[in-house]
């Protein structure tokens, strides 16, 4: 297979966690524990983990921050993809993607139909680049943070980070 579609790639990356939440903590956001436990089980490190109210500016100023961290490679939000008035984190991000991975909306809706029914079509989950970072914006729920995070994400990091790079 040529060097430009080996999809093998091996790299350690650093992550950012960002939960959206007006109800949950750090003590009790077990989406968050499971995202961390997710990332470091396949030796990437989570480099910012931080809980921020439903609120656009407090959503932004948070990603801008690690988008100043040359550690953070890669932010995966958790929160605010749904159809609600307090799903913001879609709707802040989106218009700053500069490259969206529109691939990654469509098979994550794709798994979670077969996960859980029509409810899994309505996600508004997406993904993009904001210059070489990657940004996941993911459901709340549990189930959900695990299947981006072990069926897309993780297999996939290695060579999304190489063609980024190359």
């Amino acid at each position: 297979m040529p060097d430009e579609h080996r999809r093998d790639q091996k790299v350690s990356v650093g992550f950012a966690i960002l939960t959206t939440s007006d109800s949950r903590t750090k003590e009790n956001d077990q989406t968050g524990r499971i995202a961390h436990e997710l990332i470091t089980s396949e030796h990437h490190q989570v480099v910012e983990y931080d809980v921020v109210r439903n609120r656009a500016e407090d959503i932004l100023e948070r990603v801008e921050t690690y988008l100043q961290n040359k550690d953070v490679r890669v932010i995966i939000t958790s929160g605010g993809t749904g159809v609600g008035s307090r799903d913001l984190t879609v709707r802040t991000l989106m218009p700053k993607f500069e490259k969206h991975l529109v691939g990654f909306g469509e098979l994550f809706r794709r798994i979670s139909y077969d996960e859980i029914g029509v409810p899994g079509i309505y996600s508004q989950a997406s993904a993009g680049l904001i210059g070489t970072t990657v940004i996941y914006c993911l459901p709340g729920s549990k189930n959900a943070m695990r299947t981006a995070l072990s069926k897309i994400i993780l297999p996939g990091i290695g060579h999304l980070i190489w063609e980024i790079d190359r």
